[in-house]
């Protein structure tokens, strides 16, 4: 039987550990064994380069740790050597790093996980780790939006033009500084 001290200092790690899951955007659960120290050491520093971190924790106090932060459904992945990465920042980028490193290390899978609450399967997370990165559609969303706007521009010209040949008087709407819009009336020649 386990002395009342061993006892007492399990359950604050248990505690602990759930309220540092609670407050986790991210946490993954991932199969570790026969990674090399060298690599473990390259996957920890990646990490932290998301505001992540990985910790070993032992699967019983991780068990009790998320049942007593309210989340069930993982209780089957935590089956042999399991790593706890968890982020408070962002979901998207540490499961991006956890997915590559997964795919340059054979041995290094991912079990399951919870993002922002809810709980994914390892084909969910790495469904989701294959998305582009926010930047990178945010960036696919303005080249899009700008190649609309240029195509209405040449069409609009294309217009002003045509009714120039045919000595159609063209309203041109003039954009000034203050962002109030002036018009002006040419005259074709």
């Amino acid at each position: 039987m386990a002395s009342e001290k061993i006892l007492n200092q399990k359950k604050e790690e248990v505690k602990k550990l759930a309220d540092e899951m609670k407050q986790a955007k991210l946490i993954l659960l991932t199969n570790y064994r026969g990674i090399t120290v060298a690599d473990d050491t390259i996957l920890r520093k990646d990490l932290r380069n998301v505001n992540a971190k990985c910790t070993i924790i032992k699967n019983n106090i991780t068990r009790r740790a998320l049942q007593e932060a309210g989340i069930e459904g993982l209780e089957d992945k935590l089956v042999g050597p399991t790593a706890v990465i968890m982020s408070n920042e962002d979901y998207l980028e540490p499961a991006k790093t956890i997915y590559k490193y997964s795919k340059d290390n054979e041995f290094y899978e991912i079990k399951g996980g919870v993002i922002e609450g809810k709980v994914m399967t390892a084909e969910e997370i790495i469904t989701l780790a294959k998305l582009p990165s926010r930047e990178t559609l945010l960036s696919m969303l303005a080249g899009a939006l700008l190649g609309n706007i240029s195509k209405i521009a040449v069409a609009l010209e294309e217009v002003r033009k045509q009714k120039e040949q045919n000595g159609e008087k063209v309203t041109v709407a003039v954009v000034k500084e203050e962002a109030s819009v002036e018009e002006a009336t040419i005259d074709a020649e």
